[in-house]
């Protein structure tokens, strides 16, 4: 992976709208220093193509991505979260540390042809495959930094706390093993990451999973935890995803998740909340005034049937936002942002629903916004082609450019995301570093390779629970 001082771009989506001929310079810190206007003559590696800012994917659960498809057959006379997360389950209970690495560099590399740069890692799986830790806690940790180093993909990383299976503190099910932790581990955990991460350039940060994995004390115990190891870090957690979470909520204590939420922690900037698909009307004042991020995984909740988010209401509260590919059965960013705004008609019956007084083309403005949602997210500098930026960026190509037809500059990025007719990420340059050169990666066949042995592993291990009727469902 080539570490570049500088490049050149023939047309480029910037804070500003779409430019031709900039030069930007890099500083070490992978940041981009300097961006003007020119005829290149400092002779910079040039882009043909057009050029976007990277996105950080700032929700994924790495391991999903290998059951990906294997849950489309209807298990129960009315299947919902609730069924696909039996089978997530019993998936989870079958990979080794070596199979999550193999996943995740898989996951990772497809990512970054997908017009990703960065990833937020929501990573709950901790514990050996009895539920018993690992003599390393941070042995599943590892398996993700490892994916992370070999594609080059900015990992910010988020171990998840994990303890009940539902409101009020009640006790975890077996098929939760894996992910179970008390706060005395999950300390040991985080301060054993926190040296690995530095000397990798990681963001570390803390996820309770949910306000039904984690009561009010241990969200107290989370929060002097992040003030005495990891001040300031990214704090990142489901909320109010599903109906039956709200219902379960009132139940509990007559309050709904974001309304406990915020009574329970310091929601601020450095939060992201997750989904925060069914809210009211004050809830999306509340959190839109907060300055946290709503973390959307459009096609993953589309797949679950968990709703629409109130997308227009919160932006036109000045609410941020960033996406996600969650359990990773779509890995383009283009697609859960074609997959927001398509929500948004379905429900409003209008078209063009998500763009602004200030950038009518949809694609830029969803583009840019997530693109300085999922950064912010991820608790790394402003996204963008701009001075200060993070030097991350991809090209968008076609190998027929016939098929394109005559594009206007302003209308490239809406192509590629409502036509899409060959589009792809040919190049992708994260922090400086050229990690992809013409749709390939210098590790690809060996991240392959790797992925198929391990695929190979567990459906063998699958194949043998289901003959024993171990099947979840």
């Amino acid at each position: 992976m080539t570490q570049m001082n500088g490049a050149h771009f023939r047309l480029a989506l910037t804070q500003d709208g779409w430019r031709r001929n900039l030069s930007a310079q890099f500083a070490p810190d992978g940041t981009i220093s300097a961006l003007r206007e020119d005829d290149n003559p400092d002779g910079l590696p040039v882009f043909e193509a057009p050029v976007v800012p990277g996105i950080t994917d700032l929700h994924s659960h790495a391991f999903q991505y290998a059951m990906a498809g294997l849950s489309e057959v209807r298990r129960n006379p009315v299947d919902s979260f609730w069924s696909w997360r039996d089978i997530m389950y019993f998936f989870a209970l079958t990979l080794s540390p070596e199979d999550v690495q193999a996943i995740a560099a898989r996951l990772y590399l497809s990512l970054l042809k997908g017009g990703y740069t960065g990833i937020v890692e929501f990573h709950y799986l901790h514990n050996d495959l009895d539920g018993t830790p690992y003599a390393r806690p941070e042995e599943l940790s590892l398996a993700i930094f490892e994916a992370a180093r070999v594609t080059g993909l900015e990992l910010t990383h988020l171990p998840v706390f994990y303890a009940h299976s539902n409101f009020g503190g009640l006790a975890p099910t077996d098929g939760q093993r894996r992910f179970i932790q008390d706060i005395d581990g999950y300390a040991v955990m985080l301060e054993a990451l926190k040296g690995p991460a530095a000397q990798a350039g990681h963001v570390l940060g803390i996820a309770p999973h949910s306000l039904r994995a984690v009561t009010p004390d241990e969200m107290a115990q989370l929060m002097a935890l992040r003030e005495g190891l990891l001040p300031q870090c990214p704090v990142h957690i489901h909320v109010a995803e599903q109906v039956k979470e709200v219902e379960d909520a009132l139940a509990h204590n007559g309050r709904r998740p974001v309304e406990q939420l915020f009574d329970m922690a310091p929601v601020d900037a450095a939060w992201c909340l997750i989904h925060a698909t069914h809210l009211n009307d004050d809830e999306v004042r509340k959190i839109a005034r907060s300055g946290a991020t709503v973390g959307l995984c459009p096609m993953t909740e589309a797949n679950l049937g968990d709703g629409i988010f109130r997308a227009t209401d919160y932006l036109a509260e000045g609410g941020v936002f960033g996406i996600g590919s969650d359990s990773n059965i779509a890995t383009f960013a283009a697609q859960e942002l074609q997959q927001l705004e398509y929500s948004q008609r379905l429900r409003d019956r209008q078209r063009n629903v998500l763009a602004s007084g200030g950038q009518p083309h949809v694609a830029a403005n969803l583009w840019t916004r997530a693109a300085q949602g999922g950064a912010r997210a991820a608790g790394r500098p402003e996204q963008g082609i701009a001075v200060g930026g993070m030097a991350s960026f991809v090209t968008l190509t076609s190998p027929e450019p016939a098929a394109t037809g005559p594009v206007a500059d302003e209308a490239v990025l809406d192509f590629h995301m409502f036509a899409g007719r060959g589009f792809h990420a040919g190049d992708v340059v994260v922090r400086g570093r050229h990690v992809i050169v013409g749709g390939h990666h210098p590790q690809q066949d060996d991240i392959l390779a790797d992925y198929a042995a391990a695929m190979g592993r567990v459906s063998q291990r699958l194949a043998e629970r289901n003959s024993d009727g171990r099947m979840g469902g």
